[in-house]
């Protein structure tokens, strides 16, 4: 996704007041907070592959939050529609996925994060270790990060999501199917996905397995 272009559009129903045009303008610290968590992960990701022969990111997917969608949230959420309000009550404005190939490196990218000095955690939610009603497994931080900016610095926050590849294919692909549907799905779709997160799962678990014993010499097919 290109951070650089926003769409600034919003529902006819939303009044456009000076204080949503004044955030709108302000979008430029939540593309920077971006920029700073995309290059810190990238820089883990390259000391790690240096050190180790291993990198534990595959890839790494950004997305801001478009004025449209943010007025339509703060309206689902009987908030009120101003810059203050948005910047105190949202906190995914501004988003970073990391996929990763194995579930250590999961937990390993977010320790050596969260262990820089200039990042502040602020709610983690561990969707692996206790996984959604359908399945759904990843890991989720919201953290702050400092943007020096000419005459201040703010502190911005990002939504980080953390999972791994087959996690990845997973989610993609039921967020693409609930959202397609034009009617709940039935009991018995819910639970084959459930059921399909579920072999997704004993995967990752294998493939860690198998990644393990290759690289401690010990292939028991050998």
């Amino acid at each position: 996704m290109n951070i650089n272009s926003i769409d600034i559009s919003l529902p006819d129903s939303l009044e456009i007041n000076e204080n949503l045009k004044d955030f709108v303008l302000q979008q430029q610290l939540y593309r920077a907070a971006i920029k700073e968590i995309k290059t810190k992960l990238e820089i883990l990701d390259e000391e790690f592959q240096v050190k180790y022969d291993h990198n534990p990111i595959h890839h790494m997917e950004y997305r801001l939050k478009s004025p449209k969608s943010i007025a339509e949230k703060m309206e689902r959420k009987g908030l009120e529609l101003s810059a203050d309000s948005i910047r105190k009550n949202l906190t995914d404005i501004a988003g970073v996925r990391v996929i990763c190939n194995y579930l250590t490196d999961i937990n390993r990218i977010a320790t050596l994060l969260l262990r820089q000095d200039d990042i502040s955690l602020i709610r983690k939610n561990d969707y692996i270790s206790n996984p959604k009603a359908n399945g759904y497994r990843s890991l989720h931080l919201i953290v702050l990060v400092p943007i020096f900016l000419a005459e201040r610095t703010e502190s911005v926050p990002v939504e980080i999501q953390i999972r791994t590849i087959a996690m990845d294919f997973w989610a993609s692909l039921e967020h693409q199917l609930k959202y397609k549907s034009h009617s709940d799905i039935s009991e018995g779709l819910r639970n084959r996905l459930k059921s399909c997160a579920d072999s997704i799962t004993n995967l990752d678990e294998e493939m860690q397995l198998i990644y393990k014993e290759i690289n401690s010499g010990i292939c028991l097919d050998e």
